[in-house]
């Protein structure tokens, strides 16, 4: 069954797929992970303060809020990010990856230690994401005082798009 959805035809075996290949992205790079631990044992994105989460809820509230708006920056795979992102958000690339890391820095680089930024990745559950750590870890020793991390629970189709939020695709 084919849909028409912003210009192109829009396959829902395509969507499915995209969503297969990103859990098998996922499960690989926590396998990865799991098989040559980093030297930092406290990787997971659990260990993110609380007071560092912001819930897709209260996002999507201040993104339709008079108040200024956060930089977004999506730190996971660009084939998700192409099906589906935060609209306004940047993709910067896996922050799981030196090259994602690299283009995190210097996207940063110029801002205020106190700009307001968001990132997100939601590639797969919270406890796995290879990606989150890595960048919320960088933008902290960073000094960014205004950092949150979006609580993706189990990956960005069920916890954003599923729930009906703002949704952009290409790129």
């Amino acid at each position: 069954m084919f849909l028409k959805k912003s210009g192109f035809q829009h396959n829902w075996l395509w969507t499915a797929a995209i969503l297969l290949l990103t859990a098998c992205f996922c499960s690989m790079s926590a396998t990865m992970m799991a098989a040559s631990p980093p030297e930092d044992s406290s990787s997971s994105a659990a260990e993110i303060p609380a007071a560092a989460l912001i819930q897709p809820q209260e996002l999507e509230q201040w993104l339709r809020s008079d108040k200024e708006k956060p930089l977004i920056l999506q730190v996971g795979s660009h084939v998700m990010f192409a099906e589906a992102h935060i609209p306004g958000s940047e993709y910067i690339g896996p922050s799981s990856q030196p090259t994602g890391i690299q283009q995190l820095r210097e996207r940063v680089k110029a801002l205020p230690k106190d700009k307001a930024l968001v990132i997100y990745c939601g590639c797969c559950p919270w406890h796995k994401c290879p990606n989150i750590r890595p960048a919320y870890q960088e933008l902290h020793t960073l000094g960014f005082t205004q950092l949150k991390v979006l609580y993706i629970a189990d990956n960005f189709g069920t916890d954003w798009v599923s729930k009906g939020y703002p949704v952009a695709k290409g790129r």
